[in-house]
């Protein structure tokens, strides 16, 4: 905050402290410093602001706790000093019992768990910048600190439902057109209805498979759903897994609550996101911290202007959120930022360039922190000039000029001020933290995550039934079903068939024993070989008697003596007839 108004004539109005603040103004003075007072300068502490350096005219800069929800930016090309700001800032934060959630992008925040050591690297330099902005106290000290981490290897994982994603910021981070977002809508509406769960990623495949393949019944029940929709979105997703969008989505979900919290010290827990490996995969980062934003939104309730934030984030590497981000993501979030402050949540951007953050969320960012920009190109010309055009003039200070004269641990500061309005930019030498600025080694960092307050919660995932478990198991029943019928089918087939066969054998076996019956009965039919034998004697005998009584009956009827032709043919006709009546 500083320490000076602008009244109506333009001139500066200084008031002089009580005898405290002479004390500390004397012992700045001693170091060469020689801060100016103002009535604020008397309200201001380190209870009711967040201790930020020393401007260059010797006045204190302070960011007001109570316009810290009012976001901010810091900003500065590489090596300027930046992340020893947030740090120092944020370990302030927590000082003051507000927690906070800060993205460590390169590994060397993780420090801020740490006490700071004399003999660490640069530690000469910090003791004499606290020394320079008046710090006569400085000693090191640490912080409460919490582990976390999207893929689980150096912090507790950090997941969420798809459920709880929802289609229409799902929708917004895949860049899907209305068509497929409606498609998207229809499948979470069906999962719904049908108490289908969907965890993860899989479940989300798994749905829109399944609409993929009913896309006709759901058509007609929802409205139109395409093959060609389902399957543009399903690529959208395959991207979004290939980035380690599987490690994020599932149980158990994060509470947003536990985020919030302090320490039995009364200091704000710093909750510090493993982003070194997350920067690779800037969709899957994108889709993590807006989910993050919109989750506090809808959960935290309404607090206006609290007198210190609930929870306050420090987003580094900010331009990634923006990089190619559709028209409509860049939307929703610069709508969070701005609605989420009546929630007392402060957000913080740091990037290099000032000109990476959209105009529309840059116009939330109510507090400053510029350090220095080098003009190499144009680009880096425009940057400069659109950073000294967000400013509150100082008519002693050439900010165009001073932003690329700036040096490490030097930012041009501006803040709100308990009005709300920006306090005239100043510029200032930065305090230093307390903490190490340094990385944590594997040891350390297994030791603080093995105190952590959430050991234990959210380390091991949960697969419970879901979604995909459910579909597949309809469709091992539908395929098990199909089987049995296609198996009743083929049994009825060739039931059908051994039924013509054994007709047909039957048939044949009734055919020949016809005939065996047949032959049995010719054969019982005929004489036997001796009554064949018998009746031939018989024949014969009676052939033989039937002659000799034909002979005589011929000779009594015809005369004895000599045949005559005639009595020949009768007795031959005699014969004949007796021989048939004794055969």
């Amino acid at each position: 905050m500083r320490h000076n108004d602008m009244e109506g004539n333009g001139s500066i109005r200084q008031i002089a402290g009580d005898n405290v603040h002479i004390v500390v103004a004397f012992a700045r003075s001693a170091a060469g410093v020689h801060p100016g007072n103002s009535d604020e300068d008397e309200q201001m502490t380190d209870e009711t602001g967040i201790f930020l350096g020393l401007a260059s005219d010797g006045r204190l800069q302070y960011l007001n706790l109570r316009r810290a929800n009012r976001h901010g930016l810091i900003a500065g090309a590489t090596g300027t000093g930046k992340t020893v700001t947030l740090q120092g800032i944020a370990e302030k934060f927590s000082a003051a019992g507000v927690p906070v959630f800060l993205a460590d992008v390169k590994g060397d925040l993780a420090g801020i768990a740490m006490a700071g050591s004399p003999t660490a690297k640069n530690a000469d330099r910090l003791v004499a910048r606290a020394k320079e902005v008046g710090l006569e106290d400085y000693s090191y000290a640490d912080n409460p600190a919490i582990f976390w981490d999207l893929y689980g290897e150096q912090g507790h994982p950090i997941r969420t439902t798809v459920t709880e994603m929802g289609p229409l910021l799902l929708a917004r981070l895949m860049g899907l057109n209305e068509v497929q977002e409606g498609v998207l809508t229809i499948a979470f509406r069906y999962a719904d209805e049908e108490g289908l769960l969907l965890l993860d990623l899989s479940d989300l495949q798994s749905m829109l498979a399944y609409c993929a393949e009913n896309a006709d019944a759901l058509s007609v029940r929802y409205g139109n759903v395409t093959k060609a929709s389902v399957g543009s979105i399903q690529r959208q997703l395959l991207q979004l897994d290939s980035q380690g969008g599987a490690h994020f989505f599932g149980e158990p979900a994060l509470d947003i609550h536990d985020f919030i919290g302090v320490d039995d010290q009364g200091r704000g827990y710093v909750n510090i996101l493993a982003a070194d490996k997350l920067m690779q995969s800037p969709k899957l980062y994108a889709t993590f911290l807006l989910w993050l934003m919109s989750e506090l939104f809808e959960t935290l309730p309404e607090v206006g202007d609290p007198d210190k934030p609930k929870l306050v984030f420090f987003f580094d590497e900010a331009h990634l959120l923006f990089d190619d981000a559709p028209k409509a993501l860049a939307d929703k979030i610069e709508q969070v930022v701005r609605l989420i402050r009546s929630k007392g949540v402060g957000v913080y951007f740091i990037s290099q360039n000032p000109i990476d953050i959209p105009e529309d969320v840059a116009a939330q960012l109510g507090n400053r922190v510029q350090h220095a920009l080098r003009a190499f190109t144009p680009r880096d010309q425009k940057a400069i000039a659109a950073a000294a055009d967000t400013f509150r003039i100082n008519p002693a200070l050439n900010v165009v000029t001073a932003i690329t004269e700036l040096k490490v641990g030097e930012a041009l500061v501006s803040v709100l001020q308990d009005d709300g309005s920006p306090s005239i930019v100043e510029r200032t030498l930065i305090a230093p933290p307390r903490s190490r600025v340094a990385p944590l080694d594997p040891k350390e960092r297994a030791i603080i995550q093995s105190i952590s307050p959430f050991a234990g919660k959210y380390d091991n995932a949960i697969n419970r039934e879901s979604a995909q478990e459910i579909l597949a198991a309809r469709g091992n029943a539908a395929a098990a079903a199909a089987q049995a019928a296609k198996a009743q089918v083929e049994a009825d087939k060739a039931a059908a068939v051994q039924a013509r066969v054994e007709a047909k054998q039957q048939e044949q076996q009734l055919k020949e024993q016809a005939r065996q019956d047949a032959i049995a009965a010719r054969e019982a039919a005929q004489p036997s070989a001796i009554d064949r034998a018998v009746q031939s004697a018989t024949r014969a005998a009676a052939s033989s008697v039937g002659r000799q009584v034909a002979n005589e009956l011929g000779r009594a009827v015809f005369g004895g003596g000599r045949r005559s032709s005639s009595g020949g043919i009768a007795g031959q006709l005699v014969r004949g007839i007796l021989g048939g009546l004794f055969k």
